[in-house]
């Protein structure tokens, strides 16, 4: 009798240079699944993809006809949008090719606070892309909604392991921080095996809420050495984003997802079971998640040359000027929803997230 073979799909995954995109295309190869990586441009990023055996396909989501050739021979997809003003029309666009192309199923990334009422256009905009994903009428959704991702502490690093100092706008609000491989994980699962999770949404978590003084002795135990958490004014966190790079617009949003941290929103509902219920495993131990980047990271080593590098940093920031959102959104013609409400103050909002 001859035995038959089947072959594996292959899978397309969106932002493939990015957080989540990445450890998706790598997981998936893992589980011998042809990859086709979708990103902006060619670097050392697309290239280990390709280094690993993933086809690379360079477009821009906001071309359709980009977006068509990415899909073609395609059954499975991964979306994600990018934290970018025009973020809703690459939904659009996307949603508009996978029903053309009748794709079997498209896992797109949501985020926790997604509500029409929120202060973030982009989050408005992501509850609208999460609907418009919902009426494709012949292709499967599954969406992903992760709250504040563990790699976002990350961007303290280098005065936490330099001056001892964690200054993050957070109040005192807990999070149950997941890393970006175990959102990947259960982006992968899904897409491996995405019958049993047609219509479903999930939220990957880390196995436990904490504090923000809980994240600083975090990194105090895996540094072994002293480390301070200090309420920095939102103020001070453009200036830090801005020395960074990240567009006004992407900083403009932020700001109010701390407001919303700072209410305890990303508390909600958290921890969940999501990376257990579909990837078989416990999620990352936010400890686990700190060792990873401390080894890996260029910018914790001690010495003259690094705290005189992380000194530079700090007056760097302090060159740059605060950003206005109001006025940045007046100048920029952003449309602010009146009577907008955080996610953590919204009865409607907490009658769809527990």
């Amino acid at each position: 009798m001859t035995s038959i073979i089947l072959k594996k799909p292959k899978i397309l995954v969106t932002s493939a240079a990015g957080k989540t995109g990445m450890h998706t295309a790598r997981e998936l190869l893992a589980k011998g699944y042809p990859v086709r990586a979708m990103v902006r441009r060619r670097d050392e990023r697309s290239e280990s993809l390709r280094s690993a055996g993933a086809e690379i396909h360079v477009g821009d989501l906001h071309d359709i006809d980009d977006v068509r050739r990415a899909q073609k021979d395609v059954r499975r997809a991964y979306f994600c949008a990018p934290l970018l003003r025009d973020a809703l029309d690459a939904s659009m666009v996307f949603a508009a090719a996978a029903q053309e192309n009748r794709l079997e199923v498209v896992v797109a990334l949501s985020q926790w606070l997604a509500d029409p009422r929120h202060p973030s256009i982009h989050t408005r905009q992501t509850w609208l892309s999460d609907r418009m994903f919902s009426w494709m009428p012949d292709v499967s959704l599954v969406t992903i909604n992760p709250g504040w991702f563990a790699d976002n502490y990350m961007a303290a690093l280098e005065p936490i392991a330099q001056f001892g100092l964690m200054p993050m706008p957070l109040g005192a609000g807990r999070n149950a921080p997941p890393s970006n491989e175990d959102i990947a994980r259960v982006i992968a699962g899904v897409l491996a095996d995405p019958a049993r999770h047609f219509g479903r949404t999930y939220r990957p978590t880390g196995p436990e809420l904490l504090s923000p003084n809980d994240i600083a002795s975090t990194f105090a135990k895996v540094l072994g050495r002293p480390v301070r958490y200090i309420d920095a004014s939102a103020g001070m966190f453009t200036k830090v984003a801005r020395a960074l790079g990240f567009p006004d617009f992407t900083i403009a949003q932020v700001l109010t997802y701390f407001e919303d941290y700072k209410h305890d929103a990303f508390a909600v509902g958290a921890p969940t079971q999501a990376v257990l219920d579909v990837t078989g495993r416990e999620p990352e131990r936010f400890e686990t998640i700190v060792e990873r980047y401390v080894r890996d990271s260029p910018v914790v080593a001690r010495g003259i040359g690094p705290i005189l590098r992380a000194m530079g940093g700090m007056l760097k920031i302090l060159s740059k000027p605060a950003l206005a959102p109001a006025r940045y959104a007046r100048d920029l013609d952003v449309r602010t929803l009146a009577g907008a409400t955080l996610a953590a103050d919204s009865v409607a909002w907490h009658t769809t997230h527990y």
